[in-house]
């Protein structure tokens, strides 16, 4: 069922809802239901849900069925009335929904819970001030590099400002890596309903978006708020140059047709992103390969895999996404691993979203917004104490903490599920190194459903070589048609292949070394006016939200912007004393967490085994910090 749904009525009757209720989630409706009526009493223990099953209960058919009636019986009353319901609940009600939900008091989800609730049509982070009212006379205007979630989220928070922008993308449309990647099967691993700007709903077809669908979510965003006119298209940032006499920066553009053009800007948004830059790994004989070689984010459509033995190098979360698809109708696929990755039991990850949950989404007045919730404040909790080590457990390279050896217990439970009786399966399956070291993928069991197909082979070691017509592990050649790349990208390798050269000349990349890190993920010192989205160390594993990271960032650099206007000033650079304190922090931090501490080899490191990827702290402390600008954090000019 493919039909967008959208709410044109300002009424549901109590028929409408009868007829779709079966399809309510319990823990939304639950809470609806006490937040409309104002009764509390409906939060009743026995209906509270699993965390592990969100936005399911987890309850038994009975208990569920039980829940929705009572809830029913209580709302029918108010359907009448419902474009009156409350927006937000009181604080006291907020309060104890947090806690029905969370199965207890717990300090971050109350502090939390405000920002994790977003009712309809409601922009809380939106700017409150115009740059003409506040500084009709200056002239600060910026550009923003790239035009994928963290860009176009910038972008519009410069326009709600009032803020001059030019957005620069090198790709023909906008979207980022959700337009550059369009291997099979391509789809987000996070809950469609969170993985979106908090204050901008969407009616999606499954519970997981895929690629085709979140892209047209951010074009469409792009062009119902009035930024694609901002945007030039087709054009390459190679370098920015900080002129500490004018205080402003010069961007060096390159077009594809090879057109090199100057850009002057006071303030430069970078927002590249992380996944944007293929790791292709050195093979001996690669280049010599006579066949296709296709890395995932540069799949080329028009290669044919029917009756072809395909070669898969790595087993990330895009291999896990495109082999299954090729293993259909290939002849022969070989998957080369060099670590197997932890899997997360995600039974709804390929399921569309049914028609009557789709309804209730798109016309019940907020239990879209409770949906949300209760998907949302469980996730910015998190579980960082199952990644953080326990010098005392003792750490090993089996699990880091009692609680990181509960969940290697519950995931290596699903993976020996799945293998069954095939012994050898189920040592090539099972990862050797603690939960969280590197990414958990979600799956449906359709990576090992295709493990287990006779045209298909797992190998558990790497290609020693390549020569023109196939790979070679140890004396074995194995033929192949065709190699496929699922190597993922060079996620430490911040802003390249752009160079930035701050005050004095300096360049940003000699400066970092193979360490990159900014303040909060955000600023430099000496660097000025210049602001980073999704920077080093803001990407999250088992806690908070990459989107949500983003809200806070795009925050953080309006509110310096305004700092900037407010003041008069023409340039603001981080403390070194200030960013020095913070990356001493984020680096011991990211030691204690499994990421940091253990050997294996991730995304998440950079060749000298230090993360410049993760955040190590509770995702309140993101938002905290990154709710207003401190003043004397910064050098002002």
């Amino acid at each position: 069922m493919n039909k967008t749904l959208d709410r044109n009525s300002t009424q549901v009757t109590e028929e409408e809802l009868a007829a779709h209720l079966e399809s309510a989630q319990v823990p939304a409706l639950v809470m609806l239901t006490a937040h409309v009526t104002g009764d509390s009493s409906v939060l009743r223990d026995e209906w509270r849900p699993n965390l592990k099953t969100l936005p399911l209960s987890g309850l038994d058919p009975a208990t569920e069925a039980e829940a929705r009636a009572c809830c029913f019986e209580l709302l029918a009353p108010f359907l009448a009335t419902q474009d009156e319901w409350a927006a937000v609940p009181d604080q006291s009600l907020r309060r104890t929904l947090s806690t029905w939900l969370m199965g207890g008091e717990n300090e971050d989800a109350q502090a939390m819970a405000p920002v994790a609730f977003t009712p309809n049509n409601v922009d809380p982070r939106q700017p409150t001030w115009m740059l003409q009212d506040i500084a009709p006379d200056t002239q600060l205007n910026a550009v923003v590099i790239g035009a994928g979630f963290s860009g176009l989220l910038a972008g519009l928070r410069l326009k709600q400002a009032g803020v001059p922008f030019k957005i620069i993308e090198k790709s023909l449309d906008v979207g980022g890596t959700w337009w550059e990647n369009t291997y099979p099967d391509c789809r987000t691993d996070v809950r469609s309903h969170i993985y979106t700007y908090s204050f901008v709903q969407h009616d999606w077809e499954t519970h997981y978006g895929r690629q085709d669908k979140i892209h047209g979510y951010l074009h469409q965003f792009a062009a119902d708020n009035g930024l694609l006119e901002h945007v030039v298209f087709g054009t390459e940032v190679t370098a920015t140059r900080w002129d500490e006499e004018t205080g402003t920066w010069t961007l060096e553009t390159k077009t594809a047709a090879g057109v090199v053009e100057p850009i002057e800007s006071n303030i430069v948004v970078s927002a590249v992103g992380q996944l944007n830059r293929p790791s292709i790994p050195n093979l001996p004989g690669l280049d010599a390969f006579k066949g296709p070689v296709v890395h995932s984010a540069q799949w080329d459509h028009g290669v044919d895999f029917s009756g072809k033995r395909v070669v898969v190098i790595g087993t990330g979360a895009s291999a896990l996404q495109f082999a299954p698809a090729v293993a259909k109708v290939a002849e022969k696929v070989t998957i080369f691993q060099r670590s197997a990755p932890w899997l997360r039991p995600t039974p709804m990850l390929r399921q569309e979203i049914e028609y009557g949950e789709r309804w209730l989404l798109s016309n019940l007045n907020q239990y879209r917004a409770y949906y949300r919730f209760s998907i949302f404040l469980p996730r910015l909790i998190g579980n960082l104490p199952a990644a953080t080590v326990d010098p005392d457990f003792p750490p090993t390279e089996v699990s880091v903490s009692a609680a990181n050896e509960a969940l290697r217990q519950e995931l290596t439970a699903y993976l020996e599920a799945q293998a069954g009786d095939d012994e050898e399966l189920r040592k090539q399956i099972t990862p050797d190194y603690p939960p969280a070291a590197k990414r958990v993928i979600c799956d449906d069991g359709t990576w090992v459903k295709t493990l287990k197909r006779d045209n298909v082979r797992l190998i558990s070691q790497g290609v020693n070589r390549i020569d023109s017509d196939g790979v070679w592990l140890g004396d074995e050649h194995i033929p192949a048609d065709i190699i496929l790349l699922g190597t993922g990208f060079k996620a430490s390798d911040f802003l390249l292949p752009m160079s930035v050269a701050g005050v004095g000349g300096k360049d940003l990349h000699e400066t970092w070394g193979i360490d990159a890190s900014a303040y909060l993920g955000v600023t430099l010192p000496g660097y000025p006016n210049f602001f980073c989205m999704y920077g080093p160390n803001t990407n999250t594993v088992v806690h908070g939200n990459l989107v949500f990271f983003l809200e806070c960032q795009a925050n953080y650099m309006i509110d310096a912007v305004k700092t900037l206007a407010v003041g008069g000033h023409r340039a603001m650079s981080v403390r070194a004393d200030v960013f020095a304190k913070y990356d001493k922090e984020i680096t011991e931090a990211s030691a204690k967490r499994t990421w940091g501490w253990s050997k294996t080899h991730s995304w998440y490191m950079n060749a000298e085994g230090r993360s410049t990827i993760m955040w190590p702290l509770p995702a309140r402390e993101y938002f905290e910090r990154t709710s207003h600008v401190r003043t004397e954090d910064y050098d002002l000019d």
